[in-house]
């Protein structure tokens, strides 16, 4: 087994079926994983009915009792991805923010380029986002860009949540000790997979907002992305990282 798309999900049955169809339609082989926080809206069940009808043997779910987090779900996905032992694995969001097709090229950059981890990047080769308000792109981008001076990485997405991994460095990352449950968490994974020693590459993309249900962003996972950084920084000094072997 090779490639697994890690999707979390709340709320989200006005996209749900299409993005699933849009990963199985891609020229590679992809199996898709939906880590469901109990959704009120019935994305389970949309999962579970195209489970039955058209994806047994490429489409998971795992369901959860409520809303715990982006960052456990992941961890949760990650857990199962190496249990069953898929040799890269993805993450992605449900709602066409991040353009399905970007999969081939975040999977080549790791298959048959040097990354360890390629992260699908807003910034890094200008700024790539479509129907955002200035005032969050301008946000977004200038909070990545204090992210890169505090941490001292070279990566101008920071906080970006489209990327690929390979199973070795979700295997090295000590995953019991990542500490951020929002968009702070994707800070945190790449730090820490940079300071194990991985090769992280940036693959630019075009980002666009969604069009069918709700945001899940606020203003409080901003403030943890800005505030977290500072304390991610001082423990990373007095803490022995695991390194790629």
């Amino acid at each position: 087994m090779e490639r697994l798309v890690i999707i979390p999900t709340y709320n989200e049955k006005e996209n749900i079926a299409n993005i699933i169809g849009a990963v199985m339609a891609l020229p590679l082989e992809f199996h898709v994983l939906i880590i469901d926080d109990n959704s009120p809206d019935g994305t389970a069940q949309i999962v579970k009915e195209l489970q039955q009808e058209k994806y047994a043997n490429r489409l998971f779910l795992v369901e959860r009792a409520g809303k715990q987090g982006l960052g456990t779900a992941y961890l949760a996905g990650f857990a199962w991805a190496i249990e069953h032992k898929y040799d890269y694995i993805f993450e992605m969001d449900a709602d066409f923010s991040h353009n399905p097709n970007d999969l081939l090229r975040l999977y080549e950059a790791c298959a048959e380029g040097q990354a360890d981890v390629a992260i699908g990047s807003r910034y890094v080769s200008g700024i790539n986002v479509v129907n955002w308000p200035m005032s969050r792109v301008l946000l977004s981008y200038f909070a990545s860009r204090y992210v890169r001076f505090v941490l001292g990485v070279n990566i101008c997405d920071t906080t970006a949540g489209f990327i690929c991994y390979k199973r070795e460095v979700l295997e090295t990352i000590e995953r019991d000790k990542i500490r951020f449950k929002g968009y702070a968490f994707q800070i945190e994974m790449k730090f820490t997979a940079y300071q194990c020693g991985f090769k992280i590459v940036e693959v630019p993309i075009v980002f666009t907002n969604r069009v069918l249900g709700t945001s899940k962003m606020s203003g409080g996972i901003f403030s943890e992305a800005l505030f977290g950084v500072m304390r991610l920084k001082l423990s990373s000094w007095f803490r022995k990282y695991p390194q790629k072997k």
